[in-house]
């Protein structure tokens, strides 16, 4: 076994690749210029400006769905503010920090700890009072001296974990600093973020908003070309596959990152076969990949009482139409519960559920009114029957029916 793995490694580092630079479909890749957010890029840049004359901008919170290009244009343009700030000798520090990983957001003593750290200062993982953590960042802001931009991707999730104390303390630093200042770029995808805020800490925010509306097709046709002229060789993509994957991820709501990672995928299954060339059967093949992929993922990592209400809607017979009712999903789910040593939740809070597995995209669900009986969802799979098969699968190996 081990000889026929190195026999196949070595065969793959002979093999000619269809890539010449794969990471430019990746989503950290920074290309040196953004396609169709020039608005964007000049409302940020006009924001943040100030600091290059040693003034406080704005802080400023940047909305739009997955893959509207929010971060990358944050990049670049803090890129760019970077590299004058540098040759003006203006004492500025941008510090980029993904909420969503583990282990650095999911608490405020670990944020404020990493931020702390990222200005030279030592901190241990746990054992002192958050109030010392802020006391040691605070003295690292005044002993460096700078202007402090702090960008928080996906500062939604942040707020989930901590609470939206963080935020006013954060802001509240500026009034006690001396010979440092911090300016906070919140990037989100829900577009109602603030509005779920307190009105304390909205009010000590007084931020400016830039909405990213999605891409349309020719957009993000544009977006693709322009990477995958970087990430393949020459010739290696068939005529149709960039137009065709553009459509696919405009219907996805114009996710232009959705549309780099399926030709990215495509391109990796074209070179497991063994082809010369990217064709148009290599696209529809990773599209049921990553859905496949996209959905198990999400499926797994739901709490039991998702999975539960999911089981239920998977095993529900449709009506003549194709849809399932909440009430039958209710019925349905209270049975498993006891299968699964759950303590069934109300009716309304698993009407709560369907909604967010909506949300998802992990079933569609449309609100429709039944006049003086109320409300109620129409519920139907949108998925392969073997894509609904391996969630039912995976669903009861997680709930361990006794």
């Amino acid at each position: 076994m081990e000889k026929g793995l190195n026999k196949f490694f070595e065969e793959f580092l002979e093999k000619d690749s269809l890539f010449a630079q794969k990471k430019a479909l990746q989503s950290n890749y920074l290309p040196e210029s953004i396609s169709h957010r020039d608005t964007q890029i000049e409302q940020i840049a006009q924001i943040l400006a100030p600091v290059l004359k040693e003034d406080k901008p704005s802080n400023l919170f940047i909305y739009g769905k997955t893959g509207t290009g929010k971060t990358l244009t944050i990049k670049h343009v803090s890129k760019n503010l970077d590299m004058i700030a540098q040759k003006r000798s203006v004492p500025l520090r941008i510090c980029y920090v993904n909420c969503k990983l583990k282990k650095i957001t999911d608490t405020e003593y670990r944020l404020i700890a990493h931020l702390a750290r990222e200005l030279g200062m030592e901190i241990p993982a746990t054992g002192l009072p958050t109030d010392e953590v802020y006391k040691i960042f605070f003295a690292a802001l005044e002993k460096e001296n700078l202007h402090y931009v702090l960008v928080l991707d996906e500062i939604d999730w942040l707020i989930k974990k901590t609470g939206d104390e963080i935020l006013y303390n954060l802001t509240r630093i500026n009034s006690e600093l001396e010979q440092s200042q911090i300016t906070l770029v919140g990037i989100s995808n829900d577009l109602m973020f603030t509005d779920t805020l307190d009105p304390r800490v909205k009010s000590s925010l007084s931020e400016e908003e830039i909405l990213f509306p999605p891409y349309n097709a020719h957009q993000i046709q544009d977006i693709l070309k322009q990477r995958a002229s970087v990430a393949f060789k020459s010739g290696k993509i068939t005529p149709g596959v960039l137009e065709k994957c553009a459509a696919y991820a405009a219907r996805d709501h114009g996710d232009a990152r959705r549309a780099l990672e399926l030709i990215r995928v495509a391109g990796e299954l074209a070179e497991r076969q063994n082809q010369s060339k990217l064709l148009i059967d290599h696209l529809d093949l990773a599209e049921d990949k990553i859905e496949k992929d996209r959905m198990i993922e999400a499926v797994s990592s739901q709490p039991k009482q998702v999975q539960a209400t999911l089981y239920a809607i998977l095993n529900i017979p449709p009506s003549k139409n194709n849809v399932i009712f909440t009430g039958e999903v209710y019925n349905f789910y209270t049975q498993l519960c006891h299968k699964a040593g759950l303590r069934p939740l109300t009716q309304r809070r698993v009407s709560d559920v369907i909604g967010e597995l909506d949300m998802l995209g992990i079933i569609n669900a449309k609100v429709i009114s039944k006049g003086r009986y109320g409300r109620t969802r129409e519920i139907s799979i949108p998925h392969t029957e073997q894509l609904a098969s391996e969630l039912k699968g995976l669903l009861e190996e997680g709930l361990a029916f006794t």
